[in-house]
């Protein structure tokens, strides 16, 4: 279904209430249903998140603008991820939800990891599919043990791996538990960025229960 709250959005709960939530986030030109077929192929029984971004470039929904290819507004990254932050914050009380773990492709990774950067706790990790580092100055932040994946296409002409391998380095630095990947692909996505995110997905939660078992 679609509801408003801050955002259009898109909620399905899923059939395991406890499993960890994902919060999906679309590239440009997409909506509020453009990863749900991705979020279900990751995991499919997991309550799933999915907003619409509000920024339009030529009639394309995006999270935040972009002043050209590759050059971010930065005042605008750091306003609507707030905004985002905001809106996550809002779903969870409205859902019943924990604070879920995104799972963003190329624009939405980018939001994800200046979520991540900008608004600690309000995420509980990120599946980072075509990102980058979306602040030239990130501000410095407490990631402890928040567990992060990063899959980069090696021929991607619009993500380069370089700009994955600042941002893995920045979210290490903070303390996130990075894994970061490149793939022999573009800026598409393959049926290996499907196992290795359920795979990682299934790890993480592994920990997460070990975690709590340590710390009830």
């Amino acid at each position: 279904m679609t509801e408003a709250l801050s955002f259009i959005h898109r909620f399905e709960k899923g059939t395991d209430q406890a499993a960890r939530p994902l919060l999906l986030l679309h590239g440009t030109g997409g909506d509020e249903n453009d990863l749900v077929p991705l979020g279900r192929m990751v995991a499919p029984d997991t309550p799933l998140l999915s907003p619409r971004g509000k920024v339009l470039e030529n009639g394309m929904p995006r999270f935040f603008r972009r002043l050209a290819e590759g050059v971010f507004d930065e005042d605008d990254v750091r306003r609507r991820a707030n905004e985002l932050a905001d809106f996550v914050v809002e779903a969870c009380k409205q859902y019943g939800i924990a604070a879920p773990i995104a799972l963003g492709y190329s624009n939405g990774a980018n939001t994800a990891a200046a979520t991540l950067l900008l608004r600690p706790g309000v995420l509980a990790g990120a599946i980072l599919l075509r990102a980058t580092l979306p602040l030239s100055q990130p501000p410095s932040t407490d990631l402890a043990g928040v567990p992060v994946l990063i899959l980069s296409g090696a021929h991607d002409p619009m993500m380069s791996p370089q700009g994955a391998d600042r941002l893995a380095s920045v979210l290490q630095h903070d303390g996130a538990v990075v894994e970061h990947r490149t793939l022999p692909s573009g800026h598409e996505l393959s049926q290996a960025d499907v196992s290795l995110a359920q795979q990682w997905l299934n790890a993480s939660h592994s920990w997460a229960r070990e975690a709590q078992a340590r710390n009830p």
